[in-house]
């Protein structure tokens, strides 16, 4: 049967699940991290869906404060391929952190997601905090009204870079190899040395070339660093 790529999660995590899930990426949730690594890209999606679509302004803060931290180490491919299938409300959320991230020229795609007006965070009330408060800084070039009052800004309810690089095995290999599906294959063969070269592919949604190529390089390393 011929290869074929898969580019999206086959299931969303709720409840206890996402919030594992989060805490195994570096967020601050009161709970224990997912016994299972989670794909980093596939962690951030569900979090935005939960706070966009949910109302979780507890959620979506967290999120901000880690896009804010550990953009840099997120595979904006991968990100922008999931976001562009999303609800309005979750690609103007994504839209608007792009923005934010300008500077990073990995994200233009994903500043381009959402196009339209501009929405607002809040169901109700939005006029009366920006009159108060103004705008979060975050969100000003953004598809996103969010008053500077609503999403509370605060590092210490995230992972550093160097915590999350002890704790989670492809983000550590974001460090050295770069935010890429080679990096996370990389991950995938430290833990599971034997996968297959489809199911390292599916695993990091990559292709199946470079899986193969991965899968090729890292054996090769592996042998080298083994004493004769």
């Amino acid at each position: 049967m011929a290869f074929s790529r898969v580019l999206e999660p086959s299931a969303r995590p709720q409840g206890a699940a996402l919030t594992a899930a989060m805490v195994s990426i570096g967020m601050g949730f009161a709970a224990d991290a997912s016994p299972e690594e989670p794909n980093i890209e596939d962690t951030l999606l569900f979090a935005s869906i939960e706070g966009m679509e949910r109302g979780s302004l507890r959620v979506l803060a967290i999120l901000v404060t880690w896009f804010g931290i550990h953009g840099e180490r997120v595979n904006a491919d991968r990100l922008t391929q999931l976001v562009r299938h999303q609800s309005p409300r979750v690609r103007a959320f994504w839209q608007s952190m792009a923005r934010w991230r300008a500077k990073d020229r990995r994200f233009a795609r994903l500043a381009r997601a959402y196009r339209g007006p501009r929405l607002d965070l809040l169901d109700e009330g939005t006029e009366f905090h920006l009159a108060r408060h103004g705008e979060d800084s975050r969100f000003k070039h953004g598809a996103l009204r969010v008053p500077a009052n609503v999403l509370r800004d605060r590092p210490g309810d995230v992972s550093t870079p160097e915590q999350l690089a002890r704790s989670h095995r492809a983000y550590r290999q974001r460090v050295i190899l770069g935010p890429s599906y080679r990096a996370d294959m990389w991950a995938a063969l430290e833990a599971e040395p034997h996968l297959s070269v489809a199911d390292l592919a599916r695993r990091a949604y990559a292709s199946f070339g470079a899986a193969s190529h991965t899968r090729r390089d890292w054996t090769l390393a592996t042998r080298a660093a083994t004493p004769a």
